[in-house]
């Protein structure tokens, strides 16, 4: 019994690395691999749909329906630089900074048909 005590209170063998590896190397693998990932997986995307939102703010013109982050849906009357100049119903009209823009409204062939 005195055996078990002893060994359970006796410091644990120092870890030793396996020859040629180094334990920074294989941690700083581990790290690109992580940074990559979140690269392809996050970042990368999400840069690639604001540049093609970016694309689509800069295209709006008279006659384009849109859609605002807040839900109203319109029709381009005016763009300006900045701003531009909705008609959300018959005699609506309310002006919207151009980044508020969530969506333009494409219509679909099938759509314009009925």
């Amino acid at each position: 019994m005195n055996l078990l005590l002893l060994l359970a209170a006796a410091p644990p063998p120092p870890m030793v690395p396996r020859e040629g590896a180094n334990p920074m190397a294989a941690f700083l693998v581990q790290v690109i691999l992580i940074i990559g990932i979140f690269y392809f997986l996050l970042i990368r995307p999400q840069s690639k749909q604001r540049r093609l939102h970016q694309e689509m703010l800069k295209k709006l013109a008279r006659g384009d329906r849109v859609m605002t982050n807040g839900g109203i849906i319109g029709e381009v009357l005016h763009a300006g630089k900045t701003e531009l100049l909705i008609r959300t119903a018959e005699n609506t009209r309310i002006v919207v900074d151009r980044g508020h823009v969530a969506r333009k409204i494409e219509e679909d062939a099938n759509q314009a048909k009925k």
